[in-house]
């Protein structure tokens, strides 16, 4: 695929997701690349003291947590290597708490919907209460053009994917299909749908124009 083609398909579904985001309450915004992506989240987090961090690929690729501790700020970060197992869990605890917490999305409908998958929880309970603020940043090939497709994405490609990157004993790490498994590593256990803002949060979807993450 020519890639000044895609760029052009991706910003037209990009503006359409954003202004239904907006019209869902969300602070939506669409960037050109992933370093315009890093100045505006910095920018948007300035104001801040604490922050927590899901188990992200594309927040790590866009290297915030070294900015954001750089700048003296605290951060809850579980995906830290070596971290002994009950650190690990203090900061897992500490993302419910924290003045803003920083994730991406499993897909993001161009309806509007925010669709995450998670194993434990501290991601998508983070996103829907407890800090602040919550910042969303996805990459345009996480973008799907409904709530069905965005769900089939996961299934297909974003679950499989991450799973392997996470060095798991499931099925799906190992053929690449999901089988709706019953592994102790199981890494989909709690599916949630932001439909709309959620009451007592400020969240901002950061859509980048790139491909990035699973």
């Amino acid at each position: 695929m020519n890639e000044n083609h895609r760029a052009w398909l991706w910003n037209k579904l990009g503006e359409t997701c954003t202004a239904n985001l907006k019209k869902h309450g969300f602070d939506a915004h669409l960037v050109e690349n992933a370093e315009a992506a890093r100045s505006l989240v910095l920018g948007l987090v300035s104001g801040y003291e604490s922050f927590g961090f899901g188990g992200s690929d594309t927040t790590a690729r866009l290297r915030l947590a070294e900015a954001l501790s750089g700048a003296g700020k605290t951060v809850y970060d579980h995906n830290l290597p070596d971290l002994e197992n009950d650190r690990r869990l203090k900061a897992r605890q500490m993302q419910l708490r924290c003045d803003c917490f920083l994730c991406s999305a499993n897909a993001v409908a161009a309806t509007g919907e925010i669709v995450n998958v998670d194993g434990v929880g501290n991601r998508t309970s983070a996103m829907a209460f407890g800090p602040k603020k919550v910042i969303v940043v996805a990459g345009m090939n996480k973008v799907t053009a409904d709530l069905d497709s965005a769900l089939d994405r996961i299934r297909r490609v974003a679950a499989p994917m991450r799973a392997r990157s996470l060095g798991v004993d499931t099925p799906c790490a190992s053929t690449g299909l999901c089988n709706d498994c019953s592994s102790p590593m199981r890494i989909c256990n709690i599916t949630t749908i932001l439909h709309r803002r959620p009451l007592m949060t400020d969240v901002s979807v950061v859509l980048v124009n790139e491909e990035l993450g699973y």
